[in-house]
């Protein structure tokens, strides 16, 4: 046996044996500090957590900081919140049905008419069905494929739908406003999407 070896085998030998007593305190502090340290770490984690989510609460959206947008030349000026003059006259138009209905998804394909109803009395010959794709929107059909009906308020568009389907069409979008009330103000921008049902 070499002499570095025989030397360390009896440094081994002459090492006090350490009890399980011993061993079970060194554990067990070594268990302690690795506690502390997670908890500090878990604390630094929850606090900085708490920042944030004061510092969100106590500032405004940036919706709620935007000026609102200056009205269009000739447009009736929209009613302010809290006014207590808000009539249905004053505020722009809404959809307030379709048929088919938004998002249903078996629409009969021998369907011919899309409507809208709107929640006034609309201005004749102006409208914008505007599409979000050309996929999805539906290939028109007649000489005049749109009109009001008799109540001023309900746009027709004539169509030709296929089996399996899903289309999407503007009633108004950000960049086409043709559907307007009587005085004007152009009407919120719905998407309609509704799905026909598959060919037997």
């Amino acid at each position: 046996m070499r002499p570095a070896l025989m030397e360390q085998l009896v440094m081994c030998a002459r090492a006090p044996a350490v009890s399980p007593a011993t061993l079970m305190l060194a554990h067990g502090v070594l268990r302690m500090m690795t506690l502390k340290r997670l908890s500090t770490v878990a604390a630094g984690f929850v606090l900085a957590a708490a920042i944030v989510l004061t510092a969100r609460e106590l500032t405004p959206s940036a919706v709620a900081q935007a000026p609102p947008a200056p009205p269009r030349a000739g447009a009736p000026a929209p009613p302010r919140a809290g006014d207590d003059s808000i009539t249905v006259e004053k505020v722009p138009p809404v959809v307030v049905k379709t048929s088919p209905v938004a998002g249903t998804p078996d629409v009969d394909p021998s369907v011919s008419e899309i409507k809208v109803t709107f929640s006034k009395e609309m201005m004749d010959e102006s409208w914008s069905w505007s599409q979000l794709s050309d996929d999805t929107f539906p290939k028109t059909v007649g000489e005049k494929p749109i009109h009001y009906e008799k109540d001023k308020r309900t746009c027709v568009l004539k169509v030709k739908l296929e089996p399996g389907k899903t289309y999407a069409i503007w009633v108004n979008s950000d960049n086409f406003k043709n559907f307007k009330d009587a005085d004007g103000r152009p009407a919120v921008p719905y998407l309609l999407v509704f799905k026909t049902k598959k060919a037997d």
